[in-house]
């Protein structure tokens, strides 16, 4: 059985374990998620789902991936000897795989969006506040987007663990912080703001509903990149001295914080310029560039925020890709990438059509929307908690008791009775009602 590389140091591996949850889940969903349903009452429930629920998930995984240290479509059957349970970590890479195809359509957005802002500050074009529409209308701007998007991505990916993913997640993560600190303070100061911090801050309990309740549940997975096995993929990366249980805790806090942090951009400014908070994946590229219109060199300080963010994205791609192509070359590194450059156009063959699902193709509706809804709604509600259940399930009733105690001495049995009992019956109810409603 092939062993992993190692990332060069925890910090490393928790750097680049909450640039997967960073970029995916807090910045580009959970702000206009939180607009479609309540503000500080999914916000609320968003937290409490994350500890309770997300933060021992995270750490099942974790303990699932220093444990078995090899690639995820064998990890599990070397835990257990069974190989059938392999099947689990053959769905995290088809969801990591569909997730990727889609997700790759908003970094190309924001590639386009650099460019476009690029052009604007040396006056090659004019300003266009009906810019965002056109550009996701447009069949090759999309797709030119979403090209580079993979291709940036490939590049990263093939240039290893340590050299390539976890480098790029030191340099660019601390900056992005340091960065949203800085929007946030200008959006608080912005006339009318304090109605934006109170809608996203404080609960309202009528706003409640079950329909919300599922989305912070789903949302707590996602925001974690759970449910895929790209966690456990990167853990299998990490040295057996390394701690899990306090490097789950600070990825945690991290996305909690920068999920704040992004409420606390958009929803002040969003109130301030008049704006609904529920404006959609968009939200971003209309509140955000109105936002630093205010400030003085704001056309500057708004393209580097992009490319910031773009590789906050980037980070978030880097280990759904990076999730497939371990199970592709099974530790043969000599293979990486021919492995990045195949697996990157794959992915981007799969995923044209949600590329022209604002476009020529937008036209196309069933289920959950539009081709790009549909994509989404099958990973977040569907894929990414079976997923979940499965590995829960896998680490409570598959595999010894000794085996996670290991790794995970403080508070064991604790996490182990929570994973055993209470969490496998939360995740049913909750699946349940997604399919049923």
């Amino acid at each position: 059985m092939a062993k992993n590389q190692n990332w060069n140091s925890s910090l490393g591996f928790i750097l680049a374990s909450a640039g997967s949850a960073i970029g995916l889940g807090a910045i580009w969903k959970f702000p206009y998620i939180a607009g479609q349903y309540g503000g500080g009452a999914f916000l609320l429930e968003f937290v409490l789902f994350t500890l309770i629920i997300g933060l021992p998930l995270l750490m099942t995984e974790f303990s699932i991936g220093q444990t078995g240290s090899t690639y995820s479509t064998a990890i599990f059957g070397k835990l257990t000897t069974n190989k059938i349970t392999n099947g689990i970590g053959y769905l995290g890479n088809i969801t990591a795989f569909i997730l990727y195809s889609f997700y790759s359509v908003i970094g190309g957005w924001i590639i386009i969006f650099i460019g476009y802002y690029l052009l604007r500050s040396v006056g090659l074009v004019k300003e266009d506040i009906g810019f965002f529409p056109y550009m996701t209308a447009s069949p090759w701007l999309s797709l030119l987007g979403q090209f580079l998007f993979i291709a940036m991505t490939g590049h990263i990916v093939s240039s290893g663990i340590e050299n390539g993913i976890e480098k790029a997640s030191k340099m660019m993560m601390p900056l992005l912080l340091l960065l949203f600190l800085i929007i946030v303070v200008r959006s608080l100061t912005l006339d009318g703001a304090m109605a934006g911090v109170k809608y996203f801050l404080v609960p309202r309990f009528e706003d409640l509903s079950i329909e919300g309740t599922l989305y912070a549940m789903g949302q707590s997975f996602f925001a974690l990149s759970l449910g895929t096995t790209g966690m456990i993929t990167y853990a299998s990366y990490t040295k057996q001295e390394t701690n899990i249980f306090s490097s789950a805790g600070w990825i945690v806090m991290m996305n909690l914080l920068v999920s704040v942090l992004a409420g606390l951009a958009i929803f002040p400014a969003a109130s301030a310029l008049g704006i609904k908070a529920e404006a959609g994946p968009g939200l971003l590229f209309i509140v955000l560039p109105q936002l630093f219109s205010k400030l003085t060199f704001g056309t500057g300080f708004y393209i580097l925020f992009l490319i910031l963010f773009l590789f906050a994205a980037l980070t978030s791609s880097i280990s759904l890709l990076e999730l497939n192509l371990s199970n592709v070359i099974k530790g043969r590194e000599n293979k990486r990438r021919s492995a990045a450059l195949w697996l990157s156009l794959a992915v981007f063959i799969a995923g044209i059509p949600a590329a022209l699902s604002f476009g020529v193709l937008n036209k196309v509706k069933f289920g959950a929307g539009t081709i790009f809804d549909n994509m989404d709604f099958m990973v977040t509600n569907i894929m990414m908690p079976l997923g979940v259940l499965l590995t829960t399930l896998f680490a409570g009733y598959a595999m010894k008791p000794e085996q996670l105690e290991r790794v995970i001495p403080k508070g064991f049995h604790f996490w182990y009775a929570l994973i055993r009992y209470v969490l496998p019956v939360v995740i049913i109810i909750v699946f349940i009602s997604q399919l049923i409603s």
